[in-house]
Order: C-alpha cells, then sequence, then structure tokens
C-alpha cells in the first residue's frame, strides 16, 4: 500500500440515482416514495430555458414541503457556462435548510470548477452556521473533464462521487452516434478470412475506455464512480447489460431517467446472497488462518491472500448498507 492514505467519501448506498425534472413537481413525491438509492432534481438538460426560474422554485418548495424519508438529495445545477448557475446554487440553499445532501455539476471541465462551486457553498454554509456540510457529485461528460479527470476528482474535500454523461461526451467528442449509452453496431471487430469459414462480426462496447478511466480517477480519489443514463427506457435488457459492463469495471451506482430503471439498477448493483455468504467465509477462513500463523489458505480450491480479505469486506460492508436502508 502506497504511504499516501485516500480518504474515502462518506458512505452513501448509491445503486441508483434517479433523474427528476424539477419543471414536473408532480412526479416528486412518486420519486421519494420509490426505491432509489439517491433522487437528484434537476435544473439542467431536463428543463428548457423558459421553464428554469420555476424549476427552481420547484425544487425549493418540494425540498421544504415533502417528506423524502431517508433518501439521498441531489440537485443538478445548470452549467457555469450560464446565468443560471449562481441563483441556483443560492437560492436553493439559503431557502431550504439543511435538507439537502449533495449538489450536482453538469459537464466539469477543470478542477477551477469545482473551487468555484466549493467557494459559494461554504459561504453560504458559513453565513448560515449551518454543520452539515453539502457534497458534490461531478458529472464527466466532455473531452475537456475527461481529459482533466484526475485533478478534478481530487479538486475539492466536498466530491462524493464521479458520474459518467455519455449523451453529452459523445456530442464533445464528436462520436459517431445519435443514442444514450448502449452499444454501437459500428463499433466491433470482423474475424479474419478463414477459407470456407463466415466471418463473424463481434460488437464492442465503445463507453468503455471513458468509464474506465473514470473509474480510477474516482477510485484514486475515494470517490463513488456512477455510470450515467441509458435513454432507451423501452428496453430493459440493455439497461441491465449496460449496467452489468459498468459495474464490472468498478461503477457502483446508475442512473434511472425513468422509474422503471430504478429497480434493475438495484439490483445489479447489489451482491446476491451466494455472494455475500462466500464473502463472510473468506473471512471466516482468513481469520482462523491469521490464528494459525498462516498469510494465506484455501477455499472451494481457490487460494485466498490478503487481497480476498478486502474484497471481501467491501462486500459485506454493501450488504449491510443495503439491509440497513431496509433492502
Amino acid at each position: 500500500m502506497s504511504f499516501t492514505i485516500v480518504e474515502p467519501a462518506p458512505a452513501r448506498l448509491n445503486r441508483s440515482e434517479l433523474a427528476v425534472p424539477g419543471s414536473r413537481p408532480e412526479l416528486f413525491e412518486k420519486a421519494a416514495a420509490g426505491p432509489a438509492d439517491v433522487i437528484f432534481l434537476d435544473l439542467e438538460d431536463a428543463v428548457a430555458p423558459d421553464d428554469k426560474v420555476q424549476a427552481r422554485k420547484n425544487i425549493i418548495e418540494g425540498l421544504n414541503d415533502i417528506d423524502w424519508g431517508s433518501k439521498t438529495l441531489s440537485v443538478r445545477i445548470n452549467g457555469l457556462d450560464t446565468h443560471y448557475m449562481y441563483r441556483d446554487v443560492v437560492d436553493v440553499l439559503e431557502q431550504t435548510g439543511e435538507r439537502l445532501d449533495l449538489i450536482m455539476i453538469p459537464k466539469a471541465g477543470t478542477a477551477a470548477d469545482i473551487y468555484a462551486i466549493d467557494m459559494l457553498v461554504t459561504q453560504i454554509e458559513d453565513a448560515k452556521g449551518w454543520q452539515k456540510k453539502i457534497g458534490f457529485e461531478i458529472i464527466i461528460e466532455t473531452a475537456l473533464g475527461m481529459q482533466n479527470v484526475a485533478e478534478i476528482a481530487a479538486a475539492s474535500k466536498r466530491n462524493e462521487s464521479l458520474h459518467f454523461g455519455v449523451a453529452d461526451y459523445a456530442a464533445s467528442t464528436k462520436a459517431r452516434t445519435t443514442v444514450i449509452g448502449g452499444p454501437n453496431a459500428l463499433y466491433g471487430v470482423l474475424t479474419d478470412v478463414e477459407e470456407g469459414k463466415d466471418r463473424d462480426y463481434h460488437w464492442g462496447d465503445m463507453w468503455h475506455y471513458a468509464v474506465s478511466h473514470m473509474v480510477v480517477a474516482a477510485r484514486a480519489n475515494g470517490l463513488r464512480p456512477i455510470d450515467g443514463p441509458f435513454g432507451d427506457f423501452s428496453d430493459p435488457d440493455g439497461f441491465r447489460a449496460q449496467a452489468n459492463r459498468a459495474a464490472c469495471l468498478g461503477c457502483e451506482g446508475k442512473w434511472a431517467i425513468h422509474p422503471s430503471q430504478t429497480a434493475i439498477a438495484n439490483e445489479v448493483n447489489s451482491p446476491s446472497a451466494e455472494e455475500v455468504d462466500r464473502a463472510k467465509r473468506i473471512l471466516e477462513a482468513m481469520e482462523q488462518a491469521q490464528k494459525e500463523g498462516k498469510g494465506a489458505v484455501a477455499l472451494d480450491g481457490r487460494l485466498i491472500d490478503i487481497a480476498s480479505i478486502k474484497q471481501a469486506e467491501v462486500m459485506v460492508r454493501k450488504a449491510e448498507q443495503i439491509a440497513a436502508a431496509g433492502g
């Protein structure tokens, strides 16, 4: 282990993150009653310019009046390049007390973007005398943001998670796609010519590098990596496949842009009963091995060592979080 110790972000259950437009207040109570771990009330992409002021008022009213239970609540503000952003931060924080947990920062490009929001939020908290500190969710959705993702991840003690914003990232990099997430028929490999055999075409995941790169930056700074939207909410199998790919790369949660996607995200990002049982058996086996002075031991015909303990501990802690949340 490096002498540099990574301080982890606050441990929040973040398997699913439901997007709710601020311009649709009739959806707020449904979201509060649903199964999403995190709800972000959106002031940015899901809200038309003419509706932004009213959407902000809707969110302030909703945060104050609705019983959100134990939900983690976030508000996605408008970008730093707009004149809406400062009022999003000032009005929402000053008029809603301490119920808000997170601010989602879209299209982060440099560490200075995070610093600017941090300064504003810190001044509001100090002026109000609040003890609770607002955390930051940061969307990596531009080429500039991906280039600077490591610096962005380390830019503030408030940072809690990095999210991959696939649609704007595709636009920023001029990728040849018009869908939001998922595979692309053009991104594949054609097998070599072999006499007497048909050539096979294997689809790939064109977002593999971007998600993997973001995961490394997040984990290196103690943050949660979260996969962003999958646009076709009529395709649950496609959503599940994308969520599984992201989870395999290290993401611990995924956005839901429709309530129907929430349960799938929760399922994919929850360890199964079998996995938790094996993790507990690993911890028990290693505890016995340590009593016997052994550094490694075999379980079910496979070697387990200190690295196995760390993996098992992560899984058991996640299961405990889910159980505590009633899952």
